[in-house]
């Protein structure tokens, strides 16, 4: 599998060099110890005689620092530029090699002359005076960058991302399942609630990683449970009415105010019925107050509250809403789907949800068509965008999980499905109650060996299509 080397970001051909250097105000100190020493101490040289010589090793002393800095100045250029720089970049290399080799001997030379002059006029050794010592360098903080968000909203290469405990805020299940699939993920996700300040450290903390984070920004408590469905502070008439512009303003200017792109998939699932934010029930009736048409009507308040602040210049606007084959009939319309969308200028990528999960229907085929066909078909008829998977996953519960995964990637490679910019797939284990019964569907990529293997496979066999970074 082609991969974008180990020492640069899926975004660009260059790494952030960080190099100790040698302060010239150090330099300057040893220099001026020294010229203290011999004046105090030599009867043979004059102190005149003294300084002049000093001065000259000084001189040889500051010029290789000056080189020094011009030559690591040079590299980090080359290093910016693509792979036919690199001739270029070995030649300062060495240049940089004789030039700490200049400056260690200007050094060693200073130490000489303050050891040398060291002596009292009559031969009997005095003690030199300590050199008072060099100012500690601070460490050297590399800022973190990202790429555009025109860049990344239209990239040259599908995204793969993936939801796992706690990550972005640690990343130990992310590393240990992508060292078990070859390759870093391009995107994380992750989710926050409305009674949450936005968390500038899980974006920062996404980009020092190379990846993209994207927030599901879910407008109830974080810690509400997902049987809950009625929210009556949270309702979209609430939202509407203002009672949360107050806090969105001021996520907005935190959005702003860190500087770095994110995706957000602002109330995911809408068309569905199990959200506080979904607007009917399957029987018609209405779920948290809400009424149909306030849905999109809450996302343009959100959207333009944001442009207020700044913030859509950061901001990678997600409509995601879920697959429709599963829900109840009269919820499967073009239509329906369509009066939950905000508009074309109020959205960057539409997405969905789509997993492959029991209870399977007679004659259901474990396929990427049959999870995802249906919706993509209207999600392409709703609007003409990018289109991000933006959750997906397979239960290993009947042992359909690693054909289901072997036909995903497929349906990625096929020519039909170029405008999807790329998937994040949900691996975790969650347990739940499907159909009345409770469950545990393991929707982690390495739940079973063939599984994984599936996956490996499959990513793999995508090349440079996908946005996958090297491990380590």
């Amino acid at each position: 599998m082609s991969r974008i080397t180990a020492r640069a970001s899926w975004w660009a051909l260059s790494r952030t060099r960080s190099r100790a250097t040698v302060v010239a105000a150090s330099v300057l100190v040893a220099a001026l110890a020294a010229v203290s020493v011999v004046v105090w101490t030599s009867p043979e040289i004059s102190p005149v005689q003294q300084t002049i010589r000093v001065a000259e090793t000084l001189g040889k002393a500051k010029q290789a620092s000056e080189d020094r800095q011009g030559l690591l100045a040079r590299i980090d250029a080359l290093e910016a530029e693509l792979a036919s720089a690199e001739e270029g970049q070995a030649d300062a290399e060495a240049q940089l090699a004789e030039s700490d080799g200049a400056l260690q001997a200007a050094l060693k030379e200073l130490a000489v002359v303050g050891k040398s002059e060291s002596a009292s006029r009559n031969g009997a050794p005095v003690a030199a005076r300590a050199p008072a010592k060099a100012p500690a360098a601070a460490p050297v903080t590399q800022p973190v960058t990202a790429p555009s968000r025109d860049e990344l909203v239209a990239p040259d290469a599908s995204y793969f991302g993936m939801y796992t405990e706690q990550a972005p805020h640690n990343w130990a299940t992310l590393d240990a399942t992508a060292a078990k699939v070859g390759g870093l993920p391009s995107i994380v996700g992750y989710f926050g609630g409305w009674d949450e300040e936005f968390r500038p450290d899980a974006v920062t903390r996404a980009w020092s990683r190379g990846m993209l984070p994207m927030l599901t920004w879910e407008s109830r408590p974080i810690a509400a449970q997902n049987d809950v469905i009625e929210e009556p502070e949270y309702s979209l008439p609430r939202i509407l009415d203002g009672a949360f512009d107050e806090y969105l303003h001021r996520y907005a200017q935190s959005i702003k105010a860190t500087g770095l792109p994110l995706a957000i998939r602002l109330d995911h699932e809408m068309n569905g019925t199990w959200y506080p934010w979904s607007e009917q029930r399957g029987d018609g009736s209405a779920i948290n107050g809400n009424r149909p048409g306030d849905y999109a009507a809450m996302w343009r308040h959100v959207h333009d509250i944001f442009e207020q602040e700044g913030a859509n210049d950061l901001v990678i606007w997600v409509w995601a809403p879920n697959r429709i084959d599963k829900l109840p009939t009269q919820m499967r319309t073009l239509e329906y789907l369509q009066r939950f969308y905000p508009g074309d200028e109020y959205v960057d990528w539409v997405g969905m949800s789509g997993y492959l999960r029991p209870p399977y229907r007679d004659g259901e085929a474990y396929t990427f068509d049959a999870t995802f066909g249906q919706t993509l078909q209207q999600l392409r008829a709703v609007a003409s965008k990018p289109i991000m998977l933006a959750e997906v996953g397979a239960s290993e519960i009947e042992g359909h999980k690693p054909e289901w995964v072997k036909s995903f990637f497929e349906a990625l490679g096929r020519p039909e499905n170029d405008d999807i910019v790329g998937f994040s797939w949900f691996s975790l284990a969650i347990t739940t109650y499907v159909g009345g019964e409770r469950a545990t569907n393991d929707w982690r990529i390495d739940s079973r060996a063939d599984s994984l293997a599936a996956f490996r496979d499959g990513l793999a066999s995508l090349g440079d299509r996908m946005k996958v970074q090297p491990v380590g």
